[in-house]
């Protein structure tokens, strides 16, 4: 059995984190709603906008526009939740002084950084994909 001590000043941090971390995912799934929002109403917008320009826009925007949003906000939910599943943990773990709680804050609080740390290698290389798919169409 591993003893850790945590000190009062390491509370005290974890206390102010796990509010910071509270604030950050209710902003997210605000950004969430506003995003689904935005995909509910991608066709009212592209009547508008294609009743205001002299070209044509392409058949289908509006429905690919709306799923593109959807898709963010699904990405988006999970390191929100992970984010706000640790502030409720870690809150509780120091008000109950519960070993088990701190240890499922901190599990949360993993899962939110390996999901983003996957997400950023994904977009890294969907970068490193179309700037090389670029490259081959101007050579």
């Amino acid at each position: 059995l591993e003893q850790l001590t945590v000190t009062s000043s390491a509370k005290r941090f974890l206390r102010e984190t796990a509010k910071w971390c509270k604030l950050l995912s209710i902003a997210g799934f605000i950004g969430i709603g506003l995003m689904l929002i935005i995909a509910l109403f991608t066709g009212t917008m592209v009547d508008l906008l294609q009743s205001s320009v002299q070209k044509p826009l392409p058949n289908g925007l509006s429905i690919a526009t709306s799923i593109t949003y959807v898709l963010m906000a699904i990405i988006y939910f999970f390191p929100m939740y992970y984010l706000f599943q640790f502030s409720k943990y870690m809150k509780n773990a120091l008000l109950m002084k519960n070993d088990d709680t701190l240890e499922k804050a901190f599990e949360m609080l993993k899962a939110h950084y390996k999901y983003i740390g996957v997400l950023t290698i994904i977009t890294i290389s969907l970068y490193v994909f179309f700037m090389f798919i670029m490259l081959m169409g101007v050579l």
